[in-house]
Protein backbone atom coordinates (compact mmCIF):
# COMPACT_ATOMS: atom_id res chain seq x y z
CA UNK A 1 0.00 0.00 0.00
CA UNK A 2 1.58 3.05 -1.22
CA UNK A 3 0.36 5.32 1.48
CA UNK A 4 2.70 8.14 3.22
CA UNK A 5 1.11 6.93 7.04
CA UNK A 6 1.99 3.43 6.12
CA UNK A 7 4.95 3.14 8.31
CA UNK A 8 2.91 4.79 11.52
CA UNK A 9 0.40 1.96 10.78
CA UNK A 10 3.51 -0.93 10.90
CA UNK A 11 4.76 0.99 14.01
CA UNK A 12 1.63 0.55 15.86
CA UNK A 13 0.81 -2.75 14.66
CA UNK A 14 4.39 -3.48 16.17
CA UNK A 15 3.54 -1.76 19.44
CA UNK A 16 0.16 -3.89 19.92
CA UNK A 17 2.09 -6.68 19.41
CA UNK A 18 5.09 -6.33 21.03
CA UNK A 19 4.55 -3.69 24.18
CA UNK A 20 0.35 -5.00 24.35
CA UNK A 21 0.71 -8.47 23.88
CA UNK A 22 -2.66 -8.30 21.83
CA UNK A 23 -3.94 -12.01 20.12
CA UNK A 24 -3.29 -12.17 16.31
CA UNK A 25 -6.80 -11.66 15.59
CA UNK A 26 -7.15 -8.82 17.40
CA UNK A 27 -4.14 -7.07 15.64
CA UNK A 28 -5.72 -8.32 12.10
CA UNK A 29 -8.96 -6.30 13.10
CA UNK A 30 -6.90 -2.98 13.90
CA UNK A 31 -4.51 -3.82 10.36
CA UNK A 32 -8.08 -4.32 8.29
CA UNK A 33 -9.84 -1.34 10.01
CA UNK A 34 -6.58 1.03 10.41
CA UNK A 35 -5.71 -0.23 6.98
CA UNK A 36 -8.87 1.11 5.68
CA UNK A 37 -8.67 4.40 7.16
CA UNK A 38 -5.39 4.81 5.80
CA UNK A 39 -7.61 4.57 2.62
CA UNK A 40 -9.95 6.84 3.58
CA UNK A 41 -7.17 9.54 4.14
CA UNK A 42 -5.71 8.97 0.80
CA UNK A 43 -9.27 9.29 -1.02
CA UNK A 44 -8.64 13.10 0.93
CA UNK A 45 -5.40 13.82 -0.28
CA UNK A 46 -4.13 13.94 3.05
CA UNK A 47 -0.51 13.65 3.48
CA UNK A 48 0.33 14.75 6.51
CA UNK A 49 -0.91 13.99 10.74
CA UNK A 50 -1.87 17.61 11.37
CA UNK A 51 -4.08 17.65 8.23
CA UNK A 52 -6.40 15.39 9.75
CA UNK A 53 -9.32 16.47 11.60
CA UNK A 54 -12.31 15.70 13.66
CA UNK A 55 -14.67 16.11 10.43
CA UNK A 56 -12.34 13.32 8.13
CA UNK A 57 -12.68 10.55 10.71
CA UNK A 58 -16.26 11.53 10.98
CA UNK A 59 -16.96 11.24 7.29
CA UNK A 60 -15.42 7.55 7.43
CA UNK A 61 -17.82 6.58 10.22
CA UNK A 62 -20.82 7.99 8.16
CA UNK A 63 -20.07 5.93 5.32
CA UNK A 64 -19.50 2.47 6.99
CA UNK A 65 -22.82 3.34 9.06
CA UNK A 66 -24.36 3.77 5.92
CA UNK A 67 -23.11 0.09 4.12
CA UNK A 68 -24.68 -1.34 6.93
CA UNK A 69 -21.69 -1.85 9.93
CA UNK A 70 -23.42 -2.50 13.27
CA UNK A 71 -22.76 -0.60 16.21
CA UNK A 72 -20.35 -2.93 17.59
CA UNK A 73 -18.21 -3.35 14.47
CA UNK A 74 -18.15 1.04 14.46
CA UNK A 75 -17.41 1.02 18.22
CA UNK A 76 -14.22 -1.23 16.88
CA UNK A 77 -13.56 1.20 14.34
CA UNK A 78 -13.50 3.81 16.44
CA UNK A 79 -11.39 2.05 19.01
CA UNK A 80 -8.80 1.66 16.54
CA UNK A 81 -8.69 4.87 16.08
CA UNK A 82 -8.51 6.27 18.89
CA UNK A 83 -5.75 3.76 20.00
CA UNK A 84 -3.54 4.79 16.84
CA UNK A 85 -3.85 8.48 16.93
CA UNK A 86 -2.37 8.34 21.12
CA UNK A 87 -0.11 5.84 20.24
CA UNK A 88 1.29 8.88 17.53
CA UNK A 89 1.17 11.58 19.84
CA UNK A 90 2.64 9.70 22.68
CA UNK A 91 5.68 8.88 19.67
CA UNK A 92 5.65 12.27 19.26
CA UNK A 93 5.41 12.25 15.68
CA UNK A 94 2.23 14.75 16.16
CA UNK A 95 0.36 17.31 18.93
CA UNK A 96 -2.70 16.48 16.63
CA UNK A 97 -5.30 14.13 17.83
CA UNK A 98 -8.23 14.21 15.55
CA UNK A 99 -9.99 11.45 17.95
CA UNK A 100 -10.11 13.98 21.15
CA UNK A 101 -13.24 14.42 21.32
CA UNK A 102 -14.79 11.55 19.30
CA UNK A 103 -17.97 9.75 19.97
CA UNK A 104 -20.08 7.27 18.90
CA UNK A 105 -21.78 8.78 16.21
CA UNK A 106 -25.23 10.61 16.58
CA UNK A 107 -26.80 9.19 13.31
CA UNK A 108 -30.93 9.29 13.54
CA UNK A 109 -31.34 6.61 11.31
CA UNK A 110 -31.39 2.75 12.43
CA UNK A 111 -28.45 0.50 11.75
CA UNK A 112 -30.05 -1.68 9.40
CA UNK A 113 -30.59 -5.09 10.23
CA UNK A 114 -27.76 -7.30 8.45
CA UNK A 115 -27.82 -11.56 8.35
CA UNK A 116 -24.93 -13.46 9.56
CA UNK A 117 -22.83 -16.07 7.60
CA UNK A 118 -25.07 -18.96 9.15
CA UNK A 119 -28.45 -17.22 8.14
CA UNK A 120 -27.10 -16.37 4.59
CA UNK A 121 -26.12 -20.27 3.95
CA UNK A 122 -29.64 -21.05 5.56
CA UNK A 123 -31.96 -18.00 3.26
CA UNK A 124 -29.86 -19.48 -0.13
CA UNK A 125 -30.59 -23.14 0.56
CA UNK A 126 -34.26 -22.88 1.38
CA UNK A 127 -35.72 -22.75 -2.40
CA UNK A 128 -36.59 -26.41 -3.30
CA UNK A 129 -34.02 -26.60 -6.65
CA UNK A 130 -36.16 -29.52 -8.33
CA UNK A 131 -38.88 -26.74 -8.97
CA UNK A 132 -38.90 -24.53 -11.85
CA UNK A 133 -39.89 -21.43 -9.28
CA UNK A 134 -37.36 -22.70 -6.64
CA UNK A 135 -34.56 -22.57 -8.79
CA UNK A 136 -35.87 -19.21 -10.16
CA UNK A 137 -35.64 -18.33 -6.36
CA UNK A 138 -32.29 -19.44 -5.39
CA UNK A 139 -30.59 -17.79 -8.35
CA UNK A 140 -32.17 -14.35 -7.46
CA UNK A 141 -31.30 -14.62 -3.84
CA UNK A 142 -27.58 -15.85 -4.70
CA UNK A 143 -27.66 -13.02 -7.40
CA UNK A 144 -28.60 -10.54 -5.03
CA UNK A 145 -26.00 -10.99 -1.91
CA UNK A 146 -23.33 -11.81 -4.73
CA UNK A 147 -24.17 -8.87 -5.89
CA UNK A 148 -25.97 -6.41 -3.46
CA UNK A 149 -27.69 -4.88 -6.13
CA UNK A 150 -31.13 -2.53 -5.36
CA UNK A 151 -34.62 -4.84 -5.45
CA UNK A 152 -35.35 -1.95 -8.32
CA UNK A 153 -32.32 -3.17 -10.26
CA UNK A 154 -33.06 -6.86 -9.66
CA UNK A 155 -35.92 -6.86 -11.20
CA UNK A 156 -35.14 -5.14 -14.15
CA UNK A 157 -32.26 -6.50 -15.24
CA UNK A 158 -31.35 -7.80 -18.49
CA UNK A 159 -30.45 -11.39 -19.33
CA UNK A 160 -28.13 -9.70 -21.70
CA UNK A 161 -25.69 -7.71 -19.02
CA UNK A 162 -24.83 -10.80 -17.83
CA UNK A 163 -21.05 -11.73 -18.31
CA UNK A 164 -20.41 -15.19 -16.37
CA UNK A 165 -17.13 -16.00 -18.80
CA UNK A 166 -15.56 -13.25 -17.56
CA UNK A 167 -17.27 -12.70 -13.62
CA UNK A 168 -19.46 -9.51 -14.08
CA UNK A 169 -22.80 -7.98 -14.30
CA UNK A 170 -23.57 -4.79 -15.64
CA UNK A 171 -26.18 -2.73 -13.79
CA UNK A 172 -28.31 0.19 -14.36
CA UNK A 173 -29.13 2.17 -11.29
CA UNK A 174 -30.19 5.56 -9.97
CA UNK A 175 -30.44 8.43 -12.73
CA UNK A 176 -29.38 4.99 -15.05
CA UNK A 177 -25.99 5.45 -13.94
CA UNK A 178 -24.06 2.19 -15.45
CA UNK A 179 -21.68 0.08 -12.97
CA UNK A 180 -20.21 -3.22 -13.48
CA UNK A 181 -20.08 -5.47 -10.35
CA UNK A 182 -18.23 -8.48 -10.17
CA UNK A 183 -20.43 -12.20 -9.45
CA UNK A 184 -19.32 -14.90 -7.41
CA UNK A 185 -18.83 -18.42 -8.61
CA UNK A 186 -21.65 -19.79 -6.98
CA UNK A 187 -24.28 -17.09 -7.91
CA UNK A 188 -23.01 -17.53 -11.44
CA UNK A 189 -23.67 -21.41 -11.43
CA UNK A 190 -27.36 -21.01 -9.78
CA UNK A 191 -27.92 -18.22 -12.90
CA UNK A 192 -26.85 -20.27 -14.99
CA UNK A 193 -28.39 -23.05 -14.55
CA UNK A 194 -31.79 -21.05 -13.95
CA UNK A 195 -31.81 -19.64 -17.34
CA UNK A 196 -30.71 -22.95 -18.97
CA UNK A 197 -33.88 -25.04 -17.29
CA UNK A 198 -36.02 -22.72 -15.29
CA UNK A 199 -36.53 -19.48 -17.10
CA UNK A 200 -37.09 -21.44 -20.92
CA UNK A 201 -40.62 -22.98 -18.76
CA UNK A 202 -41.51 -19.50 -17.28
CA UNK A 203 -40.81 -17.14 -20.29
CA UNK A 204 -43.65 -19.29 -22.67
CA UNK A 205 -42.30 -18.68 -25.24
CA UNK A 206 -43.07 -14.54 -25.04
CA UNK A 207 -39.92 -12.37 -26.16
CA UNK A 208 -38.20 -10.94 -23.53
CA UNK A 209 -35.18 -9.97 -22.21
CA UNK A 210 -35.80 -9.62 -18.43
CA UNK A 211 -33.88 -12.46 -16.39
CA UNK A 212 -36.06 -13.17 -13.70
CA UNK A 213 -39.70 -13.82 -14.57
CA UNK A 214 -43.07 -14.78 -12.82
CA UNK A 215 -45.10 -17.80 -13.41
CA UNK A 216 -46.76 -15.74 -16.35
CA UNK A 217 -43.68 -14.91 -17.72
CA UNK A 218 -43.50 -11.72 -16.86
CA UNK A 219 -41.18 -9.35 -14.50
CA UNK A 220 -41.24 -9.20 -10.99
CA UNK A 221 -43.04 -6.29 -9.18
CA UNK A 222 -41.31 -5.16 -6.19
CA UNK A 223 -44.16 -7.46 -4.26
CA UNK A 224 -43.65 -10.36 -5.87
CA UNK A 225 -40.17 -10.39 -5.10
CA UNK A 226 -41.53 -9.31 -1.34
CA UNK A 227 -43.27 -12.13 -1.26
CA UNK A 228 -41.09 -14.65 -2.18
CA UNK A 229 -37.74 -13.67 0.29
CA UNK A 230 -40.88 -13.40 3.24
CA UNK A 231 -41.59 -17.04 2.04
CA UNK A 232 -37.84 -18.40 2.46
CA UNK A 233 -37.16 -16.37 5.34
CA UNK A 234 -39.64 -18.60 7.04
CA UNK A 235 -38.66 -21.26 5.48
CA UNK A 236 -34.97 -20.80 7.11
CA UNK A 237 -36.24 -19.86 9.91
CA UNK A 238 -34.88 -16.25 10.54
CA UNK A 239 -36.49 -14.27 13.32
CA UNK A 240 -35.28 -11.05 11.91
CA UNK A 241 -37.12 -8.33 9.90
CA UNK A 242 -35.88 -8.80 6.14
CA UNK A 243 -36.52 -6.43 3.79
CA UNK A 244 -34.50 -7.11 0.01
CA UNK A 245 -32.84 -3.84 1.78
CA UNK A 246 -31.10 -6.31 3.87
CA UNK A 247 -29.39 -8.51 1.48
CA UNK A 248 -27.49 -5.01 0.02
CA UNK A 249 -26.73 -3.88 3.86
CA UNK A 250 -25.40 -7.56 4.16
CA UNK A 251 -23.18 -7.71 0.78
CA UNK A 252 -21.61 -4.37 2.13
CA UNK A 253 -20.86 -5.55 5.39
CA UNK A 254 -19.79 -8.57 4.78
CA UNK A 255 -16.92 -7.66 2.38
CA UNK A 256 -16.39 -4.83 4.71
CA UNK A 257 -15.96 -7.00 7.37
CA UNK A 258 -13.49 -9.29 5.52
CA UNK A 259 -11.13 -6.21 5.21
CA UNK A 260 -12.66 -5.09 1.47
CA UNK A 261 -11.48 -1.52 0.70
CA UNK A 262 -14.04 0.84 1.46
CA UNK A 263 -13.90 2.52 -2.58
CA UNK A 264 -14.25 -0.72 -3.89
CA UNK A 265 -17.34 -1.68 -2.07
CA UNK A 266 -18.91 2.33 -2.71
CA UNK A 267 -18.32 1.79 -6.30
CA UNK A 268 -20.33 -1.73 -6.30
CA UNK A 269 -22.45 -0.72 -4.13
CA UNK A 270 -22.99 2.73 -6.57
CA UNK A 271 -22.71 4.88 -4.02
CA UNK A 272 -21.31 8.23 -4.47
CA UNK A 273 -18.81 9.56 -1.78
CA UNK A 274 -20.10 11.49 1.08
CA UNK A 275 -17.32 13.43 0.52
CA UNK A 276 -19.31 15.73 -1.88
CA UNK A 277 -16.35 18.12 -2.68
CA UNK A 278 -14.04 15.09 -3.70
CA UNK A 279 -13.90 13.97 -7.51
CA UNK A 280 -14.84 10.00 -6.63
CA UNK A 281 -11.83 8.43 -8.75
CA UNK A 282 -13.21 5.37 -10.64
CA UNK A 283 -11.73 1.83 -9.57
CA UNK A 284 -10.33 -0.46 -11.73
CA UNK A 285 -12.37 -2.93 -12.74
CA UNK A 286 -9.37 -5.98 -11.96
CA UNK A 287 -9.35 -4.25 -8.79
CA UNK A 288 -13.08 -4.90 -8.00
CA UNK A 289 -12.91 -8.62 -9.06
CA UNK A 290 -9.91 -9.34 -7.11
CA UNK A 291 -11.72 -7.85 -4.11
CA UNK A 292 -14.65 -9.62 -4.26
CA UNK A 293 -13.08 -12.98 -5.02
CA UNK A 294 -11.05 -12.48 -2.27
CA UNK A 295 -13.16 -10.95 0.65
CA UNK A 296 -17.12 -11.87 -0.19
CA UNK A 297 -18.08 -14.69 1.45
CA UNK A 298 -19.41 -16.59 -1.36
CA UNK A 299 -17.12 -15.31 -4.31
Amino acid sequence: MDNPFTDYLRRFKDYISIEKGLADNSIEAYDRDLTRYLHHLDDLNLTHLEQITHDHITQLLMQLHEMGLSHASIARNISALRQFHQFLVAEGETENDPTELLRNPQIGRKIPVVLTMEEVERLLSSPDTRTTLGMRDQAMLEFMYATGVRVSELIAFNIRDFYPDDGFVRVFGKGSKERIIPIGSKAIESTQTYIAVAREVLRRSKPTETLFLNWHGRPLSRMGFWKILQKHVEGANIKKDISPHTLRHTFATHLLEGGADLRAVQEMLGHRTIVTTQIYTKIDRQFLLETHRHYHPRG
